[in-house]
């Protein structure tokens, strides 16, 4: 396929290159009249497929869903690949071979970043970095042990007779499909388990070294290649440090280029106030850089798209428009949707093709046991350490999901058909053996995993969103602990997250954010849209409307930009409602705090459909029920409220400020009720 584009795009060259130096009539030979059709499939040959496999993925999925039973036996992704099996053996049988297949080049390049940037954009920091010792010990240790052990059981059950003499493959050279067999693919894990819905805690875990294994999975595989090509006998020592080595280079490397694009997306949007129409372009564009760039330097692609996710989105979501935000959120959904579908169709079709691969039972079955029984071990004896350390540890129902959920998905797929045929003779047999690998984790182990969550009993997730109460909680916990290990003299987990909160409020949020982002970025702000939102929505649902007799009006809500950007008095001035609010109380207040905590507290009070809603029926009952005399203007102490305000002349003591409607509109005089 990108074989194809590319030779699309030499087309026009090619066309003009090879035009006639004589002209027809020269040579005698007659003009060729007006054509009224023309058929040019070979010009629009390879952007027709492309969209025609995306119609084709798409349109299964519909199929797929108009069943409900179906998929919630059946993973998506399984019947993806029985689509392409399906497509596969039909163009097999048409033209005699196979046309197409999952190329290597295609699937890093374009298949993989929308999938893994959808992940690390929208991932829970919070739940992803609290977790990052035990994501860090799966996704290296895990990954290492897999790899060797695998080979070395491979390569011993060759030298017990068990795999066939054909098969002409050494140390090195299991040791290498070891390394590329042995790590957890995150599309399939990503494809799987949000479909089982298992807790937060075990699916940031799996998916968390799904994504970081990626170094240790390149360094392996180019170590373990580069070794094989060189010869046993010339390997020295030097070249195994060498290797060493690279695996931090390859890792640190790939989260320092994620990182430093990350701080370019964020400084650049702080810049697009005026041009809003290109703020999901950059989102794409310098998240997809990052990629390119960490590839280029042979460092890890996959860690770079992460860590750049994660480090923009804070500072990236202050500072564009809400509705680039759901551009770039349905965007990134429908990009990384298209991707993953089209990954498990093209290995279904690419399985079809029997020219490149060749069975030996006792390697394929050998494989699949290994990298089960090694799987679990590892899982066992990693939880073990870990829950030495951790708070709440994992249990052994967590351990079996865990080692159950390793699933291998088209990277393994990927990287062995990148292997040298020439350099390693056992290639067709590798080929065929992680086939049956993928196959057998994304089919057999995705039909049975959600039946064994539910036998198990394992907690699932929970959809609704952290209430108030419970954000406060969390919150002030954080700040006891932070507190208690300050006071200890232990710098722990929560000593060095404040410190890092406090760094970031400091310099990094001054530097990355727009001004006016800066100052509404107060929590109160994000508590009162949201609840201003949710009660909008449930007023609606429950067929409410907005009071409008007699001049009774509600005041709209005011955006998060609008308060930045603009006098909070003029906009409470200008909002054109019968609701009127004595404005000297926020006018003549001296200090910069008290002023904020008056305009927050007459904006919760007067913003709110709820409260709203029942301050106005209220004051519009008492002046149906009672004729309102003169205005009353009553002088407060200057140290209260502020000199000459106006007050209601509610029977409660102390005299209270509130949100009281005048029969015109824009007076600063209020007619007394009863409460």
């Amino acid at each position: 396929m990108l074989r194809a584009a590319l030779s699309l795009l030499a087309l026009p060259l090619a066309g003009a290159a090879e035009q006639p130096t004589q002209k027809p009539e020269s040579l005698g030979e007659p003009l060729p009249g007006l054509e009224l059709f023309r058929w040019q499939w070979h010009e629009v040959e390879a952007p027709y497929l492309v969209a025609l496999w995306i119609l084709v993925a798409s349109l299964a999925k519909i199929v797929f869903h108009l069943s409900r039973k179906v998929t919630s036996l059946v993973p998506e992704s399984c019947l993806l690949i029985l689509l392409g099996l399906v497509l596969g053996g039909i163009v097999l049988a048409v033209a005699k071979k196979a046309e197409y297949q999952l190329e290597p080049g295609t699937f890093f390049l374009f298949l993989l970043p929308p999938i893994v940037l959808d992940s690390g954009y929208f991932m829970p920091s919070r739940l992803f970095f609290d977790n990052l010792g035990a994501i860090l010990t799966y996704a290296v240790v895990g990954t290492l042990w897999n790899a060797f052990t695998t080979g070395a059981a491979l390569w011993g059950l060759q030298q017990a007779g068990l795999v066939a003499p054909r098969v002409q493959a050494g140390l090195l050279d299991f040791l290498l499909f070891g390394s590329l067999i042995s790590a957890v693919d995150p599309v399939a894990v990503l494809a799987v388990f949000e479909e089982v819905h298992v807790n937060e805690t075990l699916f940031i875990i799996v998916f968390g070294e799904s994504l970081l294994n990626d170094a240790v999975t390149v360094v392996l595989y180019k170590v373990c290649n580069s070794f094989v090509e060189m010869g046993s006998a010339n390997v020295q020592a030097t070249d195994y440090l060498k290797g060493v080595a690279s695996l931090f280079v390859v890792s640190l490397g790939g989260a320092a280029v994620g990182l430093v694009f990350a701080f370019l997306l964020a400084l650049t949007t702080r810049f697009t106030k005026r041009v809003r129409i290109i703020e999901p372009l950059l989102v794409f564009l310098l998240a997809y850089a990052a990629y390119l760039t960490a590839e280029m330097a042979s460092l890890s692609a996959i860690l770079a798209v992460t860590m750049c996710g994660l480090g923009c989105k804070k500072y990236v979501e202050a500072n564009i428009s809400h509705k680039s935000r759901t551009t770039v959120k349905y965007t990134m959904k429908t990009l990384a949707s298209c991707a993953e579908t089209v990954i498990f169709m093209l290995l279904g079709i690419s399985a079809v093709d029997s020219s490149k691969w060749a069975w030996d039972s006792g390697l394929v079955l050998g494989t699949l046991i290994f990298i089960l029984f090694f799987r679990a071990l590892g899982v066992v004896l990693q939880t073990w350490v870990l829950n030495q350390f951790r708070l709440v540890p994992l249990d052994k129902i967590d351990q079996v999901v865990m080692s159950y959920g390793g699933l291998r998905g088209a990277v393994a797929f990927a990287l062995v058909i990148l292997l040298d045929r020439t350099k390693v003779p056992a290639k067709d047999y590798f080929v065929a053996t992680t086939i049956v690998v993928v196959f057998f984790t994304v089919i057999v182990q995705g039909l049975t995993i959600k039946p064994l969550v539910k036998w198990l009993k394992v907690k699932r997730s929970e959809h609704h969103k952290p209430t108030l109460n419970q954000e406060l909680h969390e919150h002030t916990f954080d700040h006891i602990l932070a507190a208690v290990e300050d006071v200890v003299g232990h710098h722990g987990y929560h000593y060095w997250r404040d410190r890092w909160e406090q760094f970031d409020k400091k310099y990094l949020s001054q530097l990355l954010m727009r001004r006016s982002a800066y100052r509404i970025r107060d929590q109160i702000w994000d508590v009162y849209y949201r609840l201003n939102i949710r009660d909008a929505i449930s007023f609606v649902d429950q067929g409410g409307h907005v009071l409008s007799s007699t001049g009774l009006t509600l005041p709209s809500m005011p955006s998060r930009n609008s308060m930045a950007e603009t006098s909070v008095t003029n906009l409470l001035r200008e909002s054109g409602s019968g609701a009127c609010l004595d404005l000297q109380v926020i006018d003549t207040v001296r200090s910069g705090r008290d002023r904020e905590d008056a305009v927050m507290h007459h904006l919760l009070c007067g913003g709110l459909y709820k409260p709203r809603r029942r301050e106005a029926l209220k004051c519009a009952r008492a002046h149906e029920s009672f004729p309102p005399p003169q205005p009353v203007q009553r002088r407060s102490s200057p140290g209260r409220v502020g000199k000459g305000t106006w007050l209601c002349t509610c029977p409660r003591k102390p005299p209270r400020l509130c949100l009281w409607t005048c029969r015109q509109a824009g007076t600063r005089a209020c007619h007394p009720w009863r409460a």
